[in-house]
């Protein structure tokens, strides 16, 4: 299970994926601090290193999609990365909006923050000792949650950093059941399932081995509905403020 002081509420946390990511440019400044306004209870980023070494926050490989530049984010310095627009691409009135550092959004954010480590190559070993440094740079280890579909990332990230938890991704086309499995040698106190596998008799045999149980994508209330009276712990979503008037309240 998560540790104690990760929910105070009595209620299943309700994260924000990529901020408020329905309203402002997903993984930016204004994104996360939405998210917190709309009543999220912590946020859900994505952590990569550039060509210079900082890890960045941003989902895709590519820069394309949400700042115009043809170029993968791992072969662009952050002294351009940060000259980019991250926001005009959703709307006027985010332009100017950038792709902030992990260590920015800790500093601004002394909320629950789980980061997603996108390894996505081989060369990706540094982007956890980074992102363990980052993160005891900024005394978060107490709110922060580690997860990744990268199963060699998550143990080194038990080997680096095992008083930070870790959270295991997975989704239907993967062979889950053999990845769940595998949690125990990761040190994984989580499952972060995609949501069409969270049945609830799935959820009960994970909660019963001890896992706290969180799943994305879920952005409609009929389902989230659905999650909660199948015992999760939380959810992911991309519209906090319409989830936080559905989702359960504490008792």
């Amino acid at each position: 299970m998560l540790p104690a002081h990760f929910n105070r509420t009595g209620r299943p946390l309700l994260w924000a994926h990529r901020g408020a990511s329905a309203d402002a440019p997903e993984n930016t400044l204004a994104a996360f601090s939405l998210a917190l306004a709309q009543g999220a209870d912590g946020v859900e980023l994505d952590a990569q290193r550039c060509a210079s070494g900082e890890t960045v926050v941003i989902h895709d490989e590519s820069l394309a999609r949400t700042t115009g530049l043809t170029a993968p984010v791992t072969g662009v310095s952050y002294s351009v990365i940060r000259t980019l627009d991250a926001g005009a691409w959703k709307s006027a009135q985010f332009r100017g909006e950038r792709i902030p550092l992990l260590a920015e959004v800790l500093e601004a954010f002394p909320r629950l923050v789980n980061v997603e480590l996108k390894c996505e190559r081989a060369d990706d070993r540094g982007l956890t000792a980074e992102v363990v440094r980052v993160v005891r740079a900024a005394r978060a280890e107490d709110r922060v949650l580690l997860s990744s579909f990268n199963l060699a990332c998550l143990w080194r990230a038990r080997s680096m950093a095992p008083a930070i938890p870790r959270a295991l991704l997975f989704e239907a086309e993967q062979r889950w059941i053999l990845r769940s499995a595998l949690a125990p040698l990761l040190g994984a106190c989580a499952m972060h399932p995609e949501r069409v596998l969270a049945t609830p008799e799935r959820v009960s045999r994970w909660r019963r081995r001890g896992y706290s149980v969180a799943c994305w994508t879920v952005d409609d209330p009929e389902a989230a509905a659905r999650l909660h009276q199948s015992g999760v712990n939380g959810i992911f979503t991309n519209v906090p403020a319409l989830m936080r008037g559905r989702w359960p309240a504490p008792p």
